[in-house]
């Protein structure tokens, strides 16, 4: 199988690798990116398609924006939709390899100068 072309686009250097992903068999491990607009940053993580997707947010977020107080003030959105239920697995959520997740502020914010 070849790379998802979102795996030639820019990103951190590294790639966090869930717990779970680690024990996957070939072929079934998930390459995503989180991008998060506030920071103008991205990750690649890898995953099980059975992880959650609130451990690919949390994980995301330590990385993306670490002064984050709370993951419950951020959302995950696939293909323009908020994800609302987190707890539901990678694929389940309709991801699968090479998705692109959007992490951003649940609140609009004001913009400062």
């Amino acid at each position: 199988m070849t790379a998802p072309f979102v795996l030639e686009l820019r990103s951190r250097p590294g790639v966090t690798v869930l717990p779970q992903a680690g024990a996957v068999a070939d072929g079934g491990l998930l390459r995503l990116r989180v991008e998060m607009p506030e920071v103008w940053d991205v990750v690649r993580i890898d995953a099980a398609p059975t992880d959650p997707v609130l451990a690919v947010k949390v994980h995301a977020l330590s990385a993306l924006y670490p002064k984050a107080r709370s993951h419950e003030d951020f959302v995950m959105k696939l293909a323009g939709l908020e994800i609302m239920d987190e707890s539901a697995s990678i694929a389940d959520a309709g991801a699968g390899d090479g998705s692109i997740f959007l992490l951003m502020h649940r609140r609009r914010r004001p913009i400062r100068s």
